[in-house]
């Protein structure tokens, strides 16, 4: 494991204890289940032998959010997001589009809730997209074992679809940091200052 994400995998499963130990306080706060939600599916990024099971935990703690604050926009596109990734841990071309599908309609719920956020929209124009995408990866998908024409020509497949995986899941990564990253810089704000008279 690289340092970089060894240090994610510090910082994340810190942002989860400290959810964990908030909840244990207030389980009613939206709020907190969103950075716990958020903070497993990063996690579920960093592990990939545990990655089903914390990409299962999100879910069910975004849900739980959504059921205290329906409308809550941050906690939409989390869950679009995992329903993203649900979709590509998929091999089943179906059931991926089934989630692809899921993952759209939470990611237009968040554009309703918050219209001018770029980040939501661009989650939708790319959740359009990503069934296509993932069509395209899977049709040429695992290269088989035997005589072919080339070899080169097999890498360079292997490559191409190793790329596409790769900057699917760098771009989920990056916009659920990102949220995790606003959700924490908001949680830590300092108090406002006290009113002048």
């Amino acid at each position: 494991m690289e340092v970089d994400s060894l240090d994610r995998l510090i910082f994340f499963e810190h942002a989860r204890k400290t959810a964990e130990a908030a909840y244990a306080a207030n389980p009613r706060d939206a709020d907190n289940l969103t950075r716990w939600g958020g903070a497993l599916l990063e996690l579920s990024q960093l592990n990939p032998n545990e990655s089903q099971k914390l990409l299962d935990e999100a879910v069910l703690k975004l849900e739980e959010a959504l059921k205290i604050s329906p409308t809550k926009h941050e906690t939409l596109w989390c869950l679009g997001n995992a329903y993203t990734n649900y979709a590509l841990l998929n091999n089943d071309i179906g059931e991926a589009t089934s989630y692809f599908t899921k993952a759209s309609d939470t990611f237009q719920r968040a554009c309703d809730e918050d219209p001018g956020n770029e980040l939501y929209q661009k989650s939708l124009e790319f959740s359009f997209k990503a069934p296509e995408l993932y069509a395209q990866f899977k049709e040429s998908g695992p290269m088989t074992s035997g005589p072919s024409a080339t070899s080169t020509k097999t890498s360079t497949k292997k490559k191409k679809n190793s790329d596409l995986k790769y900057d699917i899941m760098g771009w989920v990564i990056l916009v659920v940091g990102i949220v995790a990253w606003v959700g924490f810089a908001k949680n830590h704000m300092p108090p406002p200052p006290p009113p002048r008279f």
